[in-house]
């Protein structure tokens, strides 16, 4: 039971992550991404997440902040940290890290 509690509340601070991430890409890299935020809204976090992850190309957004150098900001980079790797399947956290270091984005080892 501690673990499915512990799997909830690591889902809704992921989702407060995200939004999190919405809105200092905006402020700090001048990118307003209202489609992540509709997506956001209608799937919540995890599952908008895992979207983006399964899409064979990398998102608009992501783009966006790498153009910035704020990959930082993106929903990759977010799924990696620890407190939420747990989220996501090995293979979802092989995307993101793949995408980030075909990006130039320093990965922790």
């Amino acid at each position: 039971m501690t673990d499915e509690l512990d799997e909830v509340q690591a889902a809704k601070e992921f989702e407060v992550a995200m939004r999190g991430i919405y809105v200092r890409a905006r402020r700090e890299a001048g990118y307003n991404a209202t489609y992540f935020l509709r997506m956001l809204g209608t799937l919540g976090g995890v599952t908008t997440a895992r979207k983006l992850l399964g899409s064979a190309h990398i998102s608009d957004g992501f783009t966006s902040l790498w153009e910035a150098s704020r990959l930082d900001l993106t929903v990759e980079a977010l799924v990696l940290q620890k407190r939420f790797s747990s989220l996501f399947t090995d293979e979802e956290l092989d995307v993101a890290r793949r995408r980030l270091r075909e990006f130039g984005f320093p990965l922790p080892s």
